[in-house]
């Protein structure tokens, strides 16, 4: 009976078995990344660069960015790479690194949406007590806390579930290595202890989302006492999108990890794990852009800089080259 000591390296779940859908899978994966990388790093940038977007709203959001590009960049590029190569493989150290990064930026994250939606209870409802509440430093230290957690909870989890005999073989039915699919791999009752582990934070998720509903429900009451119906219409064009994109993280997430196993089926949860992994990333810089006319004007200037800049080397160089000739 082998054990997780003599696995060397793990299988992951291919999303075809032709050359052809293959290729049609490296292409949409390779979409998906490109955009989420453009959108996010606009907003960083755009965020960064320009002063009148140094406010904690805006504080947050970069954060928000930089986890959502570290989570594509966990999953997405090996399972881009495997097809190219016609391999299933991921080594050892490898799954034990992506399970560990995923859940860190993945959990940070979540944390960090839970703050969002304070700040944005407290600039709406509590407008008079925002600079108390929400301070410089406040905000350092919040966004700290978010990471950090995420951080503990990823070491707590990849450390418990690797901890586990693995007798099951080395096939993951999944596209990148996920907890509960290394754990059906376990041959020890032990993993209770970490399915355990995986209630107590899916309950301690449901708890944040509890927050967050409640903190926009009081963000609604407030929005409908405005008497102007533009202004009502602009607040909840900005907070429901995030709310459908946030219950579907957390509604898909939440079943990945406590469905029974009847439920599961390779389909099922490639699909659950694309939309609570992939989408969030590619979908959260169209949600806090298109609806954000300061955010849209930073990145209209960001980009026109850009291209003026580009332009005035290239007519500079060509001048160059005429004088030299």
């Amino acid at each position: 009976m082998s054990n997780s000591s003599s696995i060397t390296h793990f299988l992951l779940l291919p999303f075809a078995d032709t050359w052809e859908l293959q290729l049609w899978h490296f292409w949409l994966f390779l979409g998906i990344p490109l955009a989420a990388l453009l959108g996010n790093d606009l907003i960083i940038t755009s965020t960064a660069c320009d002063q009148h977007l140094h406010t904690p709203r805006y504080f947050f959001l970069l954060n928000l960015s930089l986890l959502d590009l570290d989570c594509i960049s966990t999953t997405v590029p090996k399972s881009m790479a495997n097809p190219l190569w016609d391999t299933r493989d991921i080594s050892y150290t490898g799954c034990v690194a992506q399970l560990f990064f995923f859940h860190f930026f993945i959990s940070a994250e979540y944390s960090l949406l839970t703050i969002m939606s304070y700040d944005r209870y407290v600039a709406i409802c509590k407008p008079l007590h925002y600079g108390s509440l929400l301070g410089s430093r406040a905000c350092v230290h919040m966004a700290a806390a978010a990471w950090g957690a995420g951080f503990l909870t990823a070491l707590l989890h990849t450390a418990d579930t690797f901890s586990l005999p693995l007798c099951g073989g080395n096939a993951v039915e999944q596209f990148f290595c996920e907890i509960p699919h290394i754990l059906k791999l376990s041959c020890s009752h032990s993993y209770l202890r970490e399915v355990g582990l995986l209630v107590l934070s899916c309950l301690l998720a449901l708890g944040c989302f509890v927050f967050i509903v409640g903190s926009y429900v009081q963000i609604f009451m407030a929005v409908l006492m405005i008497s102007s119906e533009q202004g009502r219409h602009k607040a909840f064009s900005t907070c429901l999108p995030h709310l459908a994109v946030l219950s579907l993280f957390v509604s898909t997430g939440t079943f990945v990890y406590l469905k029974p196993p009847s439920f599961s089926s390779p389909s099922l949860d490639l699909v659950l794990s694309v939309l609570y992994s992939v989408v969030p990333p590619v979908v959260n810089p169209l949600i806090y852009s298109l609806r954000n006319q300061e955010l849209k004007d930073a990145v209209r200037k960001l980009v026109t800089g850009c291209v003026s800049a580009a332009i005035h080397c290239l007519l500079s160089s060509a001048k160059g080259s005429q004088c030299r000739s």
